[in-house]
């Protein structure tokens, strides 16, 4: 491919409000251009980038025998409405009504689509297991897309689906796919963890996601050199102990001191030697108050307790006052009659908590003797703790979501009554797993996890082409020859080649080929060919070799591993 005849629109600066690493320099090489919010337009290099991930991810696909198809990207509403994501799910949802007026919605996952196909086609256990894939647009009306291809509105997605008729079927598939991608990842030239996670709107029992290590990444891993590796929404730590305290109960006037910042600062206490109780309102049954208690240091962790009561939102102010007899910011776990649900690093000693009286706190509160709760991991792991596997300090990475698990058992099957009949004829549901890639956030993964002052250092197997070769001088008949010959010669070892065949400085030649960031770059400049010379440049380490002209296109094949 020559350059002349590439649009590679490279820019000297990145985007005003580019954060990222990867959005900033995947838009000054001319990969990507930005159509809207979080609408990104995939350039030619970026285009060839995305469908080298994607051959890779067909290979495993088919190496762990899953069948690709096609879904569509317009759902009838009802298929939905029977799962009952339909209300579940929020504004992220695209809806819009047809013609008709029938409600419809735009695809962000096709777990209801694909249950719905397989409810109409699969009978017996004769027909199981089966694992189907596509590649597919997915849209999600992201509230603050960012990060350039990191969150979008529109995106594709290598979605994965299993059904099996058992949970042992389920647990071979779920491995086969972990398995796939650790390869899928490995190849694309990633570092990556994978790690516990909460299943969310997906649902099921149990799910892992994988992730990129980078500072753009907006979620946060807890992992440890034991092996233990979960994202920090599910992660299980042990606090570091709170000051031992052997306190007479007593109340302390706090005078408009509320939250533990506050009183600790008044009373000079730590804030581990505090008790901080939170009252939420659980959505089911209808506003039923629950007090979560955690430390003083820690924050209670949503997600951790709506998997206790389910979804709920915060107390107001008058709730509190009618619910519990007590203004906000000075509420104790004592003498209610309200669920409450308390951090397991409260069992042991004395703390203080608000006295449930205005303007005072107590000293010398005690779970099990002033009150009794039930006991729940329901704290945030946080820098300090330790991991509750093996007692070690837990290390925190910033990442990036590049792949998920889920082991969904019978959530959709059951609700879309995808059902087979066993060799006595009794029918049972469908087992299910779901299985997620996006490719497009492993290209910004690659870019984040590879780049330096000069540009992108893409891994070798994803790089929109293997090798650059720049003449820099395109007036000298010589070095456009020699230019041509060793393309030739690359091309026939079956690698993809791109020529800079442009009448520039060369200069802005080598500046472009770093920015780029084809792996391997072959320079052939006046100075080297006077000896009979050409050089060939790692993208990644800057080391230079000098070849001679003379078979210079086999002596790079070899390199590279391939024969001419």
């Amino acid at each position: 491919m020559r350059y002349s005849k590439l649009f590679i629109p490279t820019l000297r600066e990145a985007p005003a409000d580019a954060e990222a690493i990867s959005h900033k320099l995947l838009v000054r090489a001319g990969f990507v251009r930005q159509l809207a919010s979080g609408l990104y337009i995939y350039l030619p290099t970026g285009w060839r980038v995305l469908n080298r991930i994607n051959r890779i991810m067909k290979e495993e696909m088919d190496a762990i025998g899953a069948q690709e198809l096609s879904m569509p990207v317009l759902h009838p509403a009802e298929i939905w409405q029977e799962t009952g994501r339909w209300s579940v799910i929020g504004d992220e949802m695209f809806r819009l009504k047809d013609r008709g007026g029938r409600d419809m919605c735009l695809g962000m996952t096709h777990e209801e689509i694909m249950t719905w196909l397989a409810a109409r086609e699969i009978r017996s256990y004769r027909d199981l297991p089966q694992v189907w894939y596509q590649m597919q647009t997915k849209l999600r009306d992201e509230a603050r897309p960012k990060s350039g291809i990191l969150r979008t509105r529109e995106f594709i997605m290598k979605d994965s689906y299993s059904f099996d008729r058992d949970e042992e079927g389920l647990d071979i598939n779920y491995r086969s796919h972990s398995e796939a991608y650790h390869r899928i990842f490995a190849r694309c030239g990633l570092k990556f963890h994978e790690v516990e996670s909460d299943s969310g709107m997906m649902g099921g029992a149990v799910s892992h996601e994988f992730m990129a290590p980078s500072a753009a990444g907006e979620d946060t891993i807890a992992i440890c050199a034991c092996g233990y590796q979960s994202n920090v929404e599910c992660a299980a730590s042990t606090p570091k102990p709170a000051p031992v305290a052997a306190w007479e109960k007593e109340e302390i006037h706090t005078p408009n001191r509320r939250t533990v910042q506050e009183v600790s600062n008044f009373l000079k206490a730590d804030a581990s030697s505090f008790m901080k109780s939170i009252m939420v309102m659980a959505t089911s049954p209808e506003n039923s108050p629950v007090l979560a208690v955690v430390r003083g240091d820690q924050t209670l962790h949503e997600k951790k307790l709506a998997k206790i009561i389910g979804q709920f939102r915060a107390a107001t102010k008058d709730e509190i006052r009618e619910t519990l007899g007590v203004e906000a910011g000075f509420i104790g776990p004592m003498g209610h009659s309200v669920r409450i649900i308390a951090d397991p690093c409260l069992k042991d000693g004395m703390f203080i908590s608000g006295a449930n009286k205005a303007d005072y706190h107590m000293r010398g509160v005690q779970a099990g003797v002033d009150f009794t709760p039930e006991w729940a991991d329901i704290h945030e792991a946080k820098p300090g703790d330790a991991c509750s596997k093996c007692g070690a300090p837990l290390a925190f990475e910033n990442v990036i979501e590049i792949g998920n698990i889920f082991k969904l058992g019978t959530k959709y099957s059951a609700a879309l009554n995808a059902a087979y009949l066993d060799e006595q004829g009794n029918s049972h549901p469908i087992i299910m797993g779901s299985y997620g890639i996006g490719p497009a956030r492993i290209m910004a993964a690659a870019v984040e996890q590879g780049s330096d002052k000069n540009g992108i250092v893409w891994p070798e197997a994803i790089a929109p082409f293997d090798v650059e070769i720049v003449p820099l001088n395109v007036g000298n008949p010589e070095a456009v020859e020699v230019a041509d010959a060793v393309c030739a010669a690359l091309e026939k070892a079956g690698l993809e080649v791109l020529i800079d065949d442009r009448d520039e400085r060369p200069g802005v030649k080598l500046k472009d080929a770093d920015l780029i960031g084809i792996p391997w770059i072959v320079v052939v400049g006046d100075k080297t060919l006077k000896d009979g010379m050409i050089e060939f440049k790692s993208r990644k380490t800057g080391e230079v070799a000098k070849l001679p002209v003379e078979g210079a296109g086999e002596a790079i094949a070899e390199r590279m591993g391939k024969n001419v």
